[in-house]
């Protein structure tokens, strides 16, 4: 069995997109692409390289395979990306896409199934990075083992959210949590099961 983190930079507002980039995704006429650069320190980097410092596979959307594909084949090696180039890349797209970063699958289909089969296979730790439209399919299939949530003190307004319309009521465990210098939240959650209300009345 196998697990499957997901890792997220988001704005205080809950905004996911384009953090690393003006281009990144401009999707919705996005005005802020890049707004996670000015926060990046050595602790945000520390955490970074925690998560990527075992063997692990990568479950991605097509835009953010496209976005990887166009830096981490050529980047340079003291930036880390061995990882990341030598991980199967499992890509979920409707269309049919060129894989050519590879090695690659192009999972077809019915996405939260295919998923669901390789979390049932063996092999590494199962991680995505980015990938909107994905994570929501896979918050809506409960297939999601541990969340690695960066959360940036800026506000943008408007843009894909993490948790977004449609997605299932449900509580989560704090595992840690971490401060960095520039003030971004860096925490790690885990399902627990069912919202549980109450009343101070």
């Amino acid at each position: 069995m196998r697990e499957l983190v997901t890792s997220t930079f988001l704005t205080l507002d809950g905004v996911m997109q384009a953090p690393g980039g003006s281009t990144e995704d401009v999707e919705g006429d996005f005005a802020f692409g890049g707004w996670s650069v000015p926060y990046w320190d050595d602790s945000i980097e520390g955490f970074m390289t925690e998560l990527m410092g075992k063997p692990f596979d990568l479950v991605l959307g097509r835009r953010t395979y496209d976005l990887f594909a166009s830096f981490w084949p050529d980047a340079p090696d003291d930036m880390g990306g061995k990882p990341l180039n030598d991980a199967t890349k499992y890509v979920a797209s409707r269309g049919t896409p060129e894989l050519t970063w590879g090695p690659a699958v192009h999972l077809e289909g019915d996405v939260a199934s295919a998923v669901a089969e390789l979390k049932r296979g063996d092999g590494p730790e199962l991680q995505v990075h980015g990938s909107a439209d994905l994570l929501q399919t896979l918050l809506r299939s409960g297939l999601i083992d541990r969340m690695r949530v960066l959360v940036y003190p800026v506000v943008v307004g408007s843009g894909k959210r993490l948790f977004g319309e449609g997605i299932a009521p449900s509580a989560l465990k704090l595992v840690s949590s971490k401060v960095s210098p520039s003030g971004v939240v860096m925490s790690i959650y885990e399902p627990a099961g069912e919202v549980v209300t109450g009343s101070f009345a």
